[in-house]
This record gives C-alpha cells, sequence and structure tokens, in this order.
C-alpha cells in the first residue's frame, strides 16, 4: 500500500536565520503601529529617531572612544544593535528579504553559530570601516552590512562548488557585482552616503571568513599551518 508524500514542498528556514529575521521585522513593527497611534501613545512617533541615537553606530562616537581610550559598554554594543534598527518599513522589507534568501542558503551549509559569524562578524567590521573613514556623515544603522557578508558567504560557497565543478569561479561575483553597482549608480544619480564602505567591507569580511567558518574551514586551515 502506498502512502502519500506528506513532506512540504518548501524547504524550512534554518532556525538562526528565522530568529535574525525576527530580530529585524518587530522593532519595525513596534515603529510603524506607533506611528499609527495603535500603541504607545503620542510618544510613540518618535520611537525610530530614539532607537537610533539609542542603538545606531556613530563614527563620531568610535572616534572619540579611540581618542580617549575608553570604551564604554553602551556604546561597544552598537556594533551589533544597529543593524536592527532600520530607517523606513519600506528599507526592513528590503533588507528582510535579502537576510531570508541569502541566509536560507548560508544557514543550509554552515552551522548556526557560524552562520550567526557569517552576519555579525561583517557588521562589526563595516561599522570598524565606515566610522574610520567615513567621516561627516550620518548615523549607521540597518541589516545591509550583515546581509552583505552572508552575500560574502553566499559568494564563497558558489565559488567553491564552481572551482569543484571546474565552471568559471568568476561567476559567482555576477551578484555582489550587480549590488555594489547598482548602489554606486543610485548614489551618483541622487547622492547619497559613504555606506557603501560598510556594505563593501561587510562583503569582504564575509567572503574572507568564510574560509573558517564553512564546515571543517578551522581544521583545514590548521592543518595547512601546521605543515608548513
Amino acid at each position: 500500500m502506498s502512502h502519500p508524500d506528506d513532506s512540504s514542498p518548501f524547504n524550512p528556514l534554518p532556525p538562526v536565520v528565522v530568529v535574525l529575521f525576527l530580530a529585524v521585522a518587530i522593532p519595525e513593527i513596534a515603529f510603524f503601529l506607533g506611528s499609527k497611534g495603535l500603541i504607545g501613545g503620542p510618544q510613540a512617533v518618535g520611537w525610530r529617531q530614539a532607537a537610533i541615537q539609542d542603538y545606531g553606530f556613530s563614527g563620531d562616537l568610535l572616534r572619540w572612544m579611540i581618542a580617549n581610550g575608553i570604551y564604554p559598554p553602551e556604546h561597544l554594543l552598537r556594533f551589533v544593535t544597529y543593524p536592527f534598527v532600520h530607517g523606513s518599513f519600506s528599507e526592513m522589507l528590503f533588507a528582510a528579504a535579502l537576510l531570508l534568501a541569502m541566509g536560507k542558503f548560508v544557514g543550509e551549509v554552515f552551522r548556526p553559530v557560524a552562520t550567526l559569524a557569517a552576519f555579525f562578524i561583517p557588521a562589526i567590521c563595516g561599522a570598524l570601516a565606515y566610522g574610520l573613514i567615513a567621516r561627516d556623515n550620518p548615523w549607521l544603522y540597518g541589516a545591509f552590512p550583515g546581509i552583505y557578508g552572508l552575500i560574502g558567504a553566499f559568494t564563497y560557497l558558489l565559488w567553491l562548488q564552481l572551482g569543484q565543478t571546474g565552471g568559471s569561479q568568476s561567476r559567482a561575483f555576477v551578484l555582489i557585482g550587480f549590488l555594489m553597482g547598482a548602489q554606486l549608480l543610485f548614489s551618483l544619480l541622487f547622492g547619497g552616503t559613504l555606506r557603501w564602505v560598510a556594505d563593501g567591507t561587510g562583503f569582504l569580511t564575509g567572503f574572507i571568513a568564510s574560509f573558517v567558518l564553512r564546515p571543517g574551514g578551522w581544521t583545514k586551515l590548521r592543518m595547512k599551518l601546521l605543515q608548513r
């Protein structure tokens, strides 16, 4: 007797990606409901700006910490909180869509901790680069530097796969080339900030870190170092 196939036609998202998605989406939902007067009262209208001030990343604060040798925990925390505050609902939707797409691909290969590292390490490095290079610029907020880190990990996995199958490994960089090209064109046409510094740094960090973050990557790196 045959049994019907009860398997879902959709592959479930890795739980760690769902957690990141919720961390990106929930604050924006609160901002939206507050702006409509549905929660929080009159002061809820200013929640977004307050969140940027409290949890966003500032290059001025980074340079102040370096100059004075003082690193308050509440300011260091900004390195990992700024990805979860966005400038608008539409910005969050675009970020969430990319996060789900890239996170699903990477999360199905990487372990959960490595997937988190592929998001947060690029986010931290992107903020550092932005703070040191992009002077006199607005606050840095939004998930894109971390997402570009996941794009870097995705690019690495595709680059590795193409190398193993004899394909042209340069094809792995088509996605990042398109995204960075579109971002540059948008900046030239409409003006923009230097946030692309954080995004580009996030991508490079994600790609390089994947040599270690991929399954067995640390073991292979250690073996190569021991052979020298």
